[in-house]
């Protein structure tokens, strides 16, 4: 792959639990970052752990990823840009995010018109979950249900619970609605706060209890709502087993470098979301690097080294 262009889309993770993968170990999926190559075809590169990716940035500024016209609920065209154009709508440019249908799913319940396609997708079942990160700071978010497992794996939460099963995309997200204004959970969560929670996770004892807190209040609220299209659940979600040693207590650094910029290079080891434990040549620390900054990004794969810092270890 070296002395190719390639353009991130992305860190995915491409497996359900149970589903046999060359570095699955049951009870999780396998992260891979997807790169474009300049004729348009996609390479998958594994980011198993002890995998070493080395890299440059090849090119300044964000480039588009292109737009998703969805025809129902697992089928859907990922169309690149055709201009190849920079990214000014986060990941996208102008055109590309008139005309993508994914924009359109926050309006829906709220009346929006959407295509036929992309109505299909929305009337399908959908989960309203509740999610905790590396510092406690929680969300309530919602799912597709063939993506039910993967969305929590590649938003990288520590321990989530689903807390009701809708029959379709406007239902949940009514419900969503109603939990950020009643229980006060916001819908996001900063991808920079989730990296720098990693740095010191809290114990895992204190993550599981606060989400069960929450998703307890979450599911009282929901039990006194009328109007059926949902079932209130206690369901658990498996995190993936590659991801239990970045969600561990321990003293970490943050990486030392951005990524939108210069060499780098340093092995992976365990891997939440997009946010890896890295480990650089020559120094026996652990550095949180967040892979979901290339994105958008172009970059060359080779033989690179992160320069080391100067980092103090803490005496405490």
């Amino acid at each position: 792959m070296t002395d190719t262009r390639y353009l991130v889309h992305g860190v995915f993770w491409d497996a359900e639990p149970g589903e046999a993968g060359p570095s699955d170990d049951g009870d999780g999926g396998r992260p891979v970052m997807r790169l474009q190559d300049p004729d348009g075809g996609f390479t998958e590169l594994p980011l198993d752990a002890g995998t070493r990716l080395g890299f440059k940035l090849a090119a300044a500024g964000k480039h588009c990823l292109g737009h998703h016209k969805v025809h129902g609920p697992a089928a859907r065209d990922h169309v690149l840009c055709p201009a190849r154009a920079h990214a000014v709508k986060g990941s996208q440019c102008e055109r590309c995010f008139v005309v993508d249908d994914s924009r359109l799913i926050h309006d829906f319940h709220r009346g929006g018109r959407v295509p036929p396609g992309l109505r299909a997708y929305l009337l399908q079942p959908h989960w309203l979950y509740v999610a905790t990160f590396a510092n406690g700071a929680s969300k309530v978010g919602t799912a597709a249900g063939p993506r039910k497992w993967k969305r929590l794996a590649e938003q990288g939460a520590v321990v989530a619970r689903y807390v009701a099963r809708a029959d379709d995309g406007r239902v949940v997200r009514l419900l969503e609605d109603l939990v950020t204004r009643d229980a006060g959970l916001p819908q996001q969560i900063r991808s920079a706060a989730k990296a720098a929670a990693l740095t010191g996770p809290a114990p895992a004892v204190e993550l599981d209890a606060l989400n069960s807190r929450q998703a307890g209040v979450v599911r009282e609220l929901l039990a006194g709502v009328g109007g059926g299209g949902f079932d209130v659940m206690d369901e658990r979600w498996l995190r993936p087993g590659l991801s239990d040693g970045v969600c561990a207590p321990a003293a970490r650094h943050p990486y030392p470098h951005e990524l939108s910029t210069g060499t780098h290079g340093f092995r992976i080891h365990p891997l939440s979301g997009s946010i890896a434990l890295a480990r650089l040549d020559g120094a026996d620390l652990e550095f949180v690097v967040n892979l979901g900054q290339l994105k958008a990004r172009m970059i060359e794969l080779g033989d690179h080294c992160t320069d080391v810092p100067a980092v103090q270890e803490s005496l405490f």
